[in-house]
């Protein structure tokens, strides 16, 4: 099973118990913790053509020097899980730095959800998974690889979901959130989440096989 992108454990609750207690080593030590985490969102989530023009460790830095100025406001009322709060301050980085290059860009900027699986080297595994779900669940992972245009498939059709359909399917199987994390971090009921991310599955098997008979 693929891991979060954030990081899992007791530490996290140690460490923000220690920056409540004003060790300010702790607050380093857990941003540092998060890091990579960032790291991956912004590869992940920011727009190709813009990151041809901004430095990814910019926007990290960016992410991490906001969430340290609001930290305190943070462990004065916790309203969730902190990756889930870093997570959103950083994806408000990631639409302030599309809209901030979106000339250079070249994109519709009216599309506020600049999507793509930021795979260093190709088609991200997060899709081949996903292609395996969707297409043929007896389908070997080596099988799928060799043939990574349906996971091409598969990422071109999200990217025709609307927002809260794409959002959702991106949380799940490119973040690896849990429905429960999702529900948090959309401000929804657990079942709620579920639901819409049931839909937007359902949705997004129609495209694929609106697309199959297309191509047959």
């Amino acid at each position: 099973m693929n891991k979060s992108i954030w990081p899992r454990g007791e530490n996290t609750e140690v460490l923000i118990q220690a920056a409540r207690d004003g060790d300010p080593d702790a607050v380093n030590r857990l941003l540092d913790r998060h890091r990579e985490g960032v790291r991956r969102l912004v590869e992940m989530r920011l727009d190709r053509k813009v990151q041809q023009r901004v430095d990814v460790s910019d926007v990290v830095q960016e992410v991490l020097v906001e969430a340290s100025g609001r930290l305190d406001k943070y462990l004065d009322d916790p309203v969730m899980a902190f990756h889930l709060w870093l997570r959103q301050i950083a994806w408000d980085q990631i639409i302030d730095t599309y809209r901030r290059h979106r000339v250079s860009a070249k994109r519709n900027m009216d599309r506020e959800q600049p999507m793509h699986s930021g795979g260093r080297g190709g088609v991200d595994e997060s899709s081949v998974d996903l292609a395996i779900q969707l297409c043929d669940p007896a389908m070997t992972p080596a099988a799928v690889a060799t043939q990574r245009e349906i996971a091409g498939r598969v990422e071109s059709a999200i990217d025709r979901l609307d927002d809260a359909d794409r959002e959702v399917i991106w949380m799940r199987h490119y973040e690896h959130l849990t429905n429960l994390e999702i529900a948090e971090a959309l401000g929804l009921q657990p079942p709620a989440a579920s639901m819409r991310y049931l839909r937007a599955m359902r949705r997004l098997r129609i495209l694929l096989e609106q697309e199959d008979e297309s191509l047959s």
